[in-house]
């Protein structure tokens, strides 16, 4: 007796869409007919709906390939259908011929069969705020693009401004650099702009300020910090846009107003964070009273990644703090077979909040006080090496941040940073008292002096 096996259609109304850079493919059954392919200007998406509409279609899945499919998913949301965005790797046809036709068709049997689940998407103030911040990012690379080409042309000029100043594009170096573009070949002179906190003299900087008066060194130079200083003016600029994103996302919730935080003196302020937005205030209101930088290794910057890449609505939308590490990539990824464990790698792929989280992984590695999250960092460190440690603080960070903003439990660090200070001082008077029993000091020999 022959057996059938049959699935169930989940999705009576679906249709697949093979999305292409100049036509989408789009198919609404398995047959011929209903098979059409559409261009990629605005008129086409909307007579691509239109049809949708005519064969009666609800729902809607398509490959999330590059970035062709934003607009048509727009057009989509926009006239009511239910847009199922998957990831290219989970809509592989079968072994045999690969043709648009025959990709538009696997994708629409798949989603009837509701065998394709959607790819996260932040709502649409997170998006905007993510262009921004992406955005912004693209020009800091430029600009430190543009600081590597200025340190060469004065390596070949023979200034190795790179020897006796930390960063060539800080005060000292920025001032020195603009007084060579402008003429001054004086090594004493320029010497003599060293800031305050510079390490090295004035004596020292000038003996690496020797040059060979190369003229299309000079040049190139002088070219290069145009560039710097204008990326910097549209950094600036960039700056004043997520501001005005950051102040409106939070307007439109008269909760999130009432939250105020005071500022965190312990918290460093690195020349790439903005200037002009209280990162700090911002992210206590947008998460409605989570403080995401009382973790010890979390900057601004990487509050504002969190803030830009997911936002407060889009971390509510996993089910769990699993499903948030495992859409990291920060969870391993167990193959099972016969019992044993074939492999536990970490998924390829790095998000911008996956990076983020593991520079504040490293950050906690590096700390030289004993908290909670650097024990643990280090432990993992004895036992498998840094790589594998920032990974696995970069998961328990993410942990945690899930639980903060989605359970609203504030972060409870035993030894925060007020206790670290305390532990410093309490150091201090332990090494001073084993100096006093070595050399059998009494403490009325002992004069104290108060500035």
């Amino acid at each position: 007796m022959e057996q059938q096996m049959t699935l169930e259609i989940v999705n009576k109304n679906a249709a697949g869409i093979d999305i292409g850079s100049r036509s989408h493919w789009v198919a609404v059954g398995q047959k011929k007919s209903d098979i059409k392919e559409f261009g990629v200007y605005n008129e086409d998406l909307y007579a691509l709906a239109d049809w949708l509409r005519e064969h009666k279609i609800t729902s809607v899945a398509m490959e999330s390939t590059g970035n062709y499919w934003q607009n048509l998913h727009a057009v989509l949301i926009a006239n009511g259908f239910e847009v199922t965005l998957c990831n290219g790797k989970f809509t592989k046809n079968i072994k045999g011929k690969k043709t648009d036709v025959i990709d538009c068709q696997w994708i629409q049997k798949l989603h009837a069969l509701g065998l394709l689940s959607s790819s996260f998407l932040p709502d649409e103030d997170t998006e905007i705020l993510r262009t921004f911040t992406r955005h912004r990012l693209n020009l800091i690379q430029q600009a430190a693009a543009s600081s590597k080409k200025m340190q060469k042309y004065l390596r070949l000029m023979n200034i190795r401004l790179d020897v006796v100043v930390k960063d060539i594009v800080g005060l000292t170096g920025l001032k020195i650099i603009t007084a060579i573009c402008l003429g001054e070949t004086d090594p004493k002179k320029l010497a003599s702009l060293r800031h305050y906190n510079c390490r090295k003299s004035e004596e020292e900087i000038a003996k690496a300020l020797h040059t060979n008066r190369r003229n299309d060194y000079l040049y190139a130079l002088n070219d290069e910090l145009d560039t710097y200083n204008y990326l910097q003016e549209k950094i600036r600029k960039c700056d004043d846009q997520i501001a005005l994103k950051i102040d409106d996302i939070i307007g439109k919730d008269p909760e999130k107003k009432e939250h105020h935080i005071d500022k965190k003196k312990h918290k460093r302020i690195n020349k790439n964070t903005p200037k002009n937005i209280d990162i700090n205030l911002k992210s206590y209101q947008i998460f409605k009273g989570i403080d995401l930088l009382a973790i010890e290794g979390t900057s601004y910057n990487t509050a504002l990644t969190i803030m830009s890449e997911i936002g407060y609505e889009g971390i509510h939308k996993f089910k769990t703090a699993k499903h948030f590490t495992s859409w990291l990539r920060l969870a391993p990824n167990n193959k099972v077979s016969g019992g044993k464990v074939l492999s536990s790698k970490i998924g390829k792929g790095s998000s911008r909040l996956k990076i983020a989280l593991r520079n504040a992984a490293n950050a906690i590695g590096n700390l030289k006080d004993s908290t909670p999250l650097r024990d643990f960092f280090h432990r993992i460190n004895f036992r498998k090496g840094r790589v594998s440690a920032i990974t696995v603080t970069a998961r328990k960070l993410a942990i945690i941040i899930w639980n903060m903003i989605v359970k609203a439990k504030p972060y409870q660090n035993p030894e925060g940073y007020l206790y670290l200070d305390q532990k410093r001082k309490l150091g201090l008077v332990k090494r001073i008292k084993k100096q006093i029993d070595k050399f059998d000091i009494k403490p009325e020999d002992l004069e104290f002096k108060t500035p």
